[in-house]
Order: structure tokens, then sequence, then C-alpha cells
């Protein structure tokens, strides 16, 4: 979808000012922020990619308002409701109203470390092989859909060559709407300025996006 998030080649924002000597939370409440989607996203009710594309659905005006941890907080109170465990008038009344849904499993402190050192790799065998190889031209497909995508606005319908073929992955575009992983060949596709950013670019530059297989046609 083009949502908020998807501001690449955007203009009128502002120049990005890292903040120099970066704490990792700006304040208590992030630290909490963090801990709840997370034991929270252990429940099994929903993955990585549905909770990805609740973020970017927030209206843009509150999107762009908010700051990180708030984006996380209000995706997780629409996970929460829609998935049966905490509805948005419980949030708003500020107590419970009626029996929650059962989760899953649930995380417990003993478990944390464990659970974050190894992550939720998204690698998988295929029987397929790959279409494309390094070296190969391709073009992007021009699509705008309102559900779930990972390839940006600023690199569709545009052409680059194969820089790597990275391996096969969950397809995030189907999972984050219960379609199932339906994991494909995910590769790195090398594009040259002028063609992302168009003429009076700097023809040096190059912008790599790593592009699922359905994503790219061969030229």
């Amino acid at each position: 979808m083009n949502g908020p998030h998807d501001l690449g080649g955007q203009m009128g924002f502002g120049a990005v000012a890292p903040e120099k000597n970066e704490p990792i939370f700006h304040a208590d409440w992030e630290k909490r922020a963090l801990g709840l989607t997370l034991s929270c996203g252990a429940f099994g009710a929903w993955n990585l990619d549905e909770s990805r594309h609740v973020r970017e659905n927030i209206p843009p005006a509150n999107y762009l308002s908010a700051s990180y941890y708030e984006i996380w907080v209000r995706a997780l109170e629409t996970l929460l409701d829609r998935h049966g465990f905490v509805m948005k008038s419980e949030v708003d009344a500020g107590h419970r109203q009626v029996d929650p849904a059962v989760p899953k499993r649930v995380m417990k402190a003993e478990m944390v470390a464990g659970i974050l050192s190894t992550g939720g790799p998204c690698s998988r065998e295929v029987e397929a092989v790959p279409v494309f190889a390094v070296g190969d031209g391709v073009r992007t497909k021009n699509f705008n859909p309102s559900t779930h995508t990972r390839l940006p606005r600023y690199a569709r319908a545009k052409t680059g060559v194969i820089e790597a073929v990275q391996g096969a992955f969950v397809f995030p575009d189907d999972n984050a709407h219960g379609k199932g992983e339906n994991p494909q060949w995910l590769y790195t596709v090398v594009f040259d300025g002028p063609e992302i950013w168009g003429e009076g670019s700097d023809p040096t530059l190059t912008v790599s996006i790593d592009a699922w297989e359905s994503y790219l046609e061969r030229l």
C-alpha cells in the first residue's frame, strides 16, 4: 500500500538529523511499549507482516505526528482489538468489559533472552529454482495495491540489474493478510541514480533494494 511510511524520494520533510549519542530509549514508557509489543506478539495471533501492515495503515496525520514507539502502541491497540484480546472500548474505559481471547502461548520472563537471541527467521526452503540470476536486467512492476507490499513507490516501473540472489523468504504481501507464507526468491536489485531520481540526478549514484520474484519482470 502507499502509506505514510513510504517516504522514499518525497520532499518537504526536512533533513535527516541523527541525534548525537542517541539513547536507546528516550523515556521509560518506550521500554514498556517495546516490552508490550514483543510479549503480545508472542501470543501467536498475528505475524510480523500483519503487525507491520497495521502500522502502515495508521492515518497519515496520526502517523507522521507520532514518535517511533507511539506508532508501535497505536498499532498494538488495533491488533489486540482485532484478535479479541482487548477491545478499543476497554482501552478507552481503562478496564476489562468482556472475557478476552486466550493466547496460544505466553512469553515468561525467563524465556525473553532465548527468544530475542534467536529472532524470527523468515528464510524458507522452496522447490522452484530462481527465475533470475546475477547480472540479469529486470523491470519492477508498476502497481499500487491497497494491501501490503514491500516494493517501495520510488522503485516501481524501474529498470535495474540483479545484484544478488538472497535466497527464498516468506512473501509478506500474502503473509500479512493470513494467506500463508508462500515463500519465493528474493533478489537484490541495483538501479542507477537517473533511473530512480530522474534527469539531473547524480549519475554515479546507485540504489539497491531487495525485491521478491513476483515484483520483477525480465527485460
